[in-house]
């Protein structure tokens, strides 16, 4: 066996666990999401446990990826791995316990083991990508990323229409034992491999402590240029949008269809999405790629257009499908602006902090959307609300209608993004003219100290 083909074989070792153990939290996520749902009936409920779900992710990753450069790499994906089987375990507690009338579950319970998941989901890809570093040969390492798009893709696009199965047939706490024998398996082939040290470069690597120096780094450079501050406000409402249209299409289905439906739907879309990565990797995206931008930016607001006017479950599941078919194509994009924008010895740095302000994002999406359906948008199209007369003849009048006219302003919030981008003249140019901003006076970042 040459050099190079043991590396690879523990390397599919560890992705078939990780494959599995990715299709498993996906049908957990799914089934936990319903039955905080189902609990409440509230979606406002649903949104906090969606803020949960990716806040901590968002404030611990830049912790999580300088830990993980000091940790050994198998290490790292133990602990990674077995933090999220935990939290897994207490949702099975606590289902459990609610079933037999041990308490009485509310939803806020379970937000601790979501939180607890968000938290070791912060070191989980940054230790899963570390560990394919020293596992897989650079000339296999294309590949190797392939596959772990892959294997997320796969859990995205199965998990829902499965766990609904599930659920339908055999409860929650059935899907969360699926997810926990999921995760045995991922931590015996953790177990079974044996993971080379990375080869330090001159015996040191960089300490937590310059994260906040590398931080003001970004930000200065970041503030220096006119488009690339716009671009990242752009980044930042498209998120917003995001994270709203995560919380509110499940609830939004479930009054049109039930259980198994909804798993269709979410299905769908991430068959869209999936559709739209394939799509960008083909194509690469046009010459000026801000024009991509601001044309799926604005044929995904149309999409949300489409599933709400009037919703039904093969009209919703079209419009997800759509809505997350330009998502990749406008990452992509946005992503070679960038990164013909900011100079490789800076990328590492100004991209952290962006992928910071546009993960923050999220959340934020998360966290509104219910307050806004549930005490607002619902209230107006209730029978007899204050537009059950006028937009009510459009959209429809009575439970799940004001979802509906919520889709219809956030797809006309996200067309109007679309033209605010055309016409803002910094991110017209900002391919142009970006890299000849000034440069930004920085200090050198601090030494690295010897481990």
């Amino acid at each position: 066996m040459s050099s190079s083909a043991r590396p690879l074989g523990a390397f599919l070792v560890v992705w078939f666990g990780q494959l599995v153990s990715f299709a498993g939290s996906a049908l957990t996520g799914f089934a936990v999401s319903l039955e905080i749902y189902r609990v409440s009936g509230s979606i406002t409920e649903l949104s906090i446990a969606t803020f949960f779900s990716i806040f901590p992710t968002v404030v611990l990753s830049p912790l999580a990826g300088a830990l993980v450069d000091r940790w050994n790499r198998r290490r790292a994906m133990l602990f990674a791995d077995g933090g999220a089987a935990a939290g897994a375990l207490l949702v099975w507690a606590l289902l459990v316990a609610g079933r037999h009338g041990a308490i009485d579950l509310r939803p806020w319970h379970l937000y601790v083991p979501i939180t607890m998941w968000s938290a070791f989901d912060a070191f989980r890809l940054p230790a899963y990508q570390a560990a394919t570093t020293v596992l897989v040969p650079p000339e296999h390492r294309g590949r190797a990323n392939g596959l772990i798009d892959l294997s997320q893709s796969i859990g995205q696009i199965a998990g829902p229409a499965v766990s609904a199965w599930l659920v339908t047939r055999f409860g929650v706490e059935s899907v969360v034992e699926v997810d926990l024998a999921t995760f045995a398996l991922a931590l015996a082939s953790l177990a079974a491999v044996r993971f080379p040290e990375p080869t330090s470069v001159g015996g040191e690597r960089r300490g937590v402590d310059t994260l906040w120096q590398e931080f003001l780094y970004g930000w200065r450079f970041l503030r220096a240029s006119r488009g690339l501050t716009a671009l990242t406000a752009l980044l930042a409402a498209q998120n917003v949008v995001m994270g709203m249209v995560t919380v509110l299409v499940t609830p939004m289905v479930l009054h049109v269809g039930d259980v198994t439906a909804l798993g269709r739907v979410l299905s769908t879309a991430g068959l869209g999405m999936l559709a739209g990565a394939l799509a960008m990797s083909v194509w690469g995206g046009p010459r000026r790629r801000m024009h991509a931008v601001v044309t799926f930016t604005f044929i995904s607001g149309i999409a949300l257009f489409v599933g709400a006017l009037p919703a039904t479950v093969a009209r919703i599941a079209t419009s997800a499908a759509l809505f997350l078919f330009c998502a990749p194509i406008v990452a992509g994009c946005t992503v070679a602006i960038w990164q013909k924008a900011v100079p490789p010895q800076m990328q590492g740095r100004v991209f952290a902090l962006r992928r910071m302000i546009g993960s923050a994002s999220l959340p934020i999406g998360n966290l509104v959307a219910g307050p806004l359906a549930d005490r607002v948008f619902e209230p107006w199209l209730a029978d007899g609300g204050a537009l059950a007369g006028t937009i009510g003849r459009a959209v429809g009048v009575g439970p799940g209608r004001g979802l509906g006219l919520l889709f219809v302003a956030l797809g006309g919030l996200r067309v109007a993004t679309a033209a605010a981008a055309h016409l803002h003249p910094a991110l017209q140019r900002v391919e142009d003219d970006t890299a000849s901003d000034e440069p930004v006076p920085v200090a050198p970042p601090a030494p690295l100290r010897p481990r």
